[in-house]
């Protein structure tokens, strides 16, 4: 599904040039729950931009379903995270002011679906997220932190996307509400087996995964099976 070959991006500011990420090659399989490990500056944010299409490397290769990416243009880089990726954000990009449903539709809308069809999609998206039913018509500003996080889990999957890359979703949770949404993404992998790629800096969060690609100065430094996994249910926590 993912291939990486020799990926290296280098940012230059003057005659000064920053390597953030140094000849990176890995495969991420169909399927797989995958955490990318790093502290701050490690160069994971910069392989999460390439991997998630918002941004294309300095060079080497990127294939994603076989198709290489890594010199696309702008627009066609659209398409690909409109059809193929969701993504979930650690500051949630709800609208405040908008219902539950409305939230997760707006993909949708933007992809020109019929209401009919993209509110039958969006409540198929919130039931597998795991977001009680009786939610759906209260507006974002009215629910917690946990429970915003697994309405930003749907919206992610409303396209049904080949891919699901979550930035830091647990970073604006405490431990226990991270665990409710870390739940959410075993979940989604085990019983219909989405592919899930974790960008984190924190090794317990890391462990929920099934595999770590641990990255440092831009470099992959390990990557390897989880060995003591971290397996949750908290399905109905709120």
């Amino acid at each position: 599904m993912i291939e990486c070959k020799n990926i290296t991006k280098t940012y230059k500011s003057g005659e000064i040039e920053t390597h953030a990420l140094k000849n990176a090659s890995f495969k991420i399989n169909d399927g797989e729950f995958v955490a990318i490990m790093g502290p701050s500056g490690s160069g994971k944010s910069t392989l999460m931009h390439i991997i998630g299409c918002l941004d294309t490397p300095t060079s080497g290769e990127y294939l994603l379903d076989n198709k290489d990416v890594s010199k696309l243009s702008d627009d066609e880089l659209a398409d690909i995270r409109m059809q193929k990726i969701g993504f979930v954000f650690q500051a949630f990009n709800l609208l405040p002011r908008a219902t539950v449903l409305r939230n997760v539709t707006l993909p949708l809308v933007y992809a020109g679906i019929s209401k009919e069809k993209r509110e039958g999609q969006a409540k198929e998206a919130l039931r597998g997220s795991a977001f009680p039913e009786e939610f759906w018509n209260h507006y974002s500003n009215q629910l917690s932190g946990g429970m915003m996080q697994r309405v930003a889990i749907a919206r992610a999957l409303v396209n049904n996307p080949t891919l699901v890359l979550a930035d830091e979703p647990t970073g604006n949770l405490d431990t226990k509400t991270g665990e409710m949404v870390l739940d959410t993404f075993q979940r989604l992998h085990q019983e219909q087996g989405r592919t899930i790629i974790l960008i984190t800096h924190e090794p317990y969060v890391a462990e929920h995964a099934e595999r770590v690609i641990n990255i440092r100065d831009g470099n992959i430094v390990e990557d390897g099976k989880v060995k003591n996994r971290r397996v949750i249910n908290n399905h109905n926590s709120k």
